[in-house]
């Protein structure tokens, strides 16, 4: 696990790094490596995470198994150190979808429900332009399956970040200060990240500013540059981006209604390979967080699905659905399932048993 939580790629220089079972030299993903690892490995059926900005759905995409952030407050953090409270939710992996749904029962205390049919399945464009896996080895995947069992007509397609830029204007903010010359990024998007990020480092600096700065930790790189900013942070945007957070949940809740899917790219890349350098995993981080910051901001549930390899990488694809419809997102993982490894095996011709 990375020191406090604090990081997306699971690597921690005092304890090692849980080696990867899909691709050792890479990454297994964070901050719930360890979790992550265990079932990807086959260890364990299932096990717990935490994910404030990432660390259940990106370790999920990274070792090739199912990772699934609950609604925010929908499972108890009672006992749980917290990193950013209104960003903090306990999730959970499998490597079965049967698993994922039991396990997401008892930990939301839900009854038995029989599946409902999406209203719309939404493919983003721009967010799926943002990755470096071609759009054929998700997204496609994706809308043929859902054709499949429900019919084309329930695919819609978007821009996201011009939706979201309409819709959240608060964000103009976060965007007047963006460069212009990141062509990597979705402006609103990345806006969007800025707003989370700041809002957990405020979070933190209240939660942990005082043992940080009396006990001054041996924090790994990456990580410890992290904690500083958050420690010096000030709180004079603080109003901005809880505005930020209450007009784009609602922009969120008004495109999806009750039964809506929003589909993402988990992540915007391959697993970085080990020891890469920070500067570069920074910048492949601010790509990330324009992915993962939509279900942070929003509250929304949202379930990592693995779609196999490519170029003998893991590919992954995401689904979101709005706040408190984790049983219907549960159900929807469980119905697509096997429709999913059809349309991948008809690619691939054949399946990674360690990885899907």
């Amino acid at each position: 696990m990375d020191e406090m939580a604090y990081c997306i790629y699971g690597e921690n220089k005092h304890y090692g790094t849980p080696r990867n079972p899909c691709v050792p030299d890479r990454v297994p993903g964070g901050s719930s490596s360890g979790s992550a690892v265990a079932v990807g490995a086959m260890l364990v059926d299932f096990s717990l995470g935490t994910d404030t900005g990432a660390s259940v759905r990106l370790p999920a995409s990274y070792c090739g198994i199912l990772g699934f952030r609950p609604s925010h407050d929908a499972v108890s953090t009672v006992g749980v150190l917290p990193l950013a409270q209104s960003f903090d939710t306990v999730g959970w992996f499998a490597r079965n979808p049967v698993i994922l749904n039991r396990v997401g029962r008892v930990l939301l205390h839900l009854h038995d429900m029989d599946p409902i049919r999406p209203s719309q399945i939404i493919i983003p464009e721009d967010c799926f332009r943002l990755s470096s896996v071609p759009s054929e080895r998700t997204a496609q995947v994706l809308v043929k399956s859902v054709e499949k069992l429900f019919g084309g007509q329930y695919v819609k397609h978007l821009t996201l970040g011009d939706y979201v830029k309409d819709k959240v204007p608060s964000l103009q903010h976060f965007m007047d200060k963006e460069n212009e010359e990141q062509e990597y990024y979705i402006k609103s998007l990345a806006a969007l990240s800025s707003a989370m990020r700041l809002l957990q480092r405020y979070e933190f600096k209240n939660n942990h500013a005082e043992w940080v700065t009396k006990v001054n930790p041996d924090l790994g790189p990456g990580i410890s540059e992290q904690v500083w900013e958050a420690i010096r942070t000030k709180e004079e945007n603080n109003d901005i981006c809880n505005s930020v957070r209450i007009e784009f949940r609602a922009a969120l809740t008004t495109l999806l209604g009750d039964h809506g899917i929003l589909a993402l790219p988990t992540a915007p890349g391959d697993p970085p390979l080990l020891q890469t350098d920070p500067a570069t995993l920074e910048i492949f981080g601010v790509r990330a967080f324009s992915l993962l910051s939509i279900a942070g901001v929003s509250g929304f549930c949202q379930v990592s699905i693995p779609l196999g390899m490519h170029n003998n990488l893991p590919v992954s694809i995401s689904l979101l659905a709005k706040h408190g419809s984790d049983a219907f997102l549960l159900n929807l993982v469980e119905t697509l399932y096997d429709t999913l490894k059809e349309e991948i095996a008809m690619q691939e011709n054949e399946l990674d048993p360690v990885c899907f």
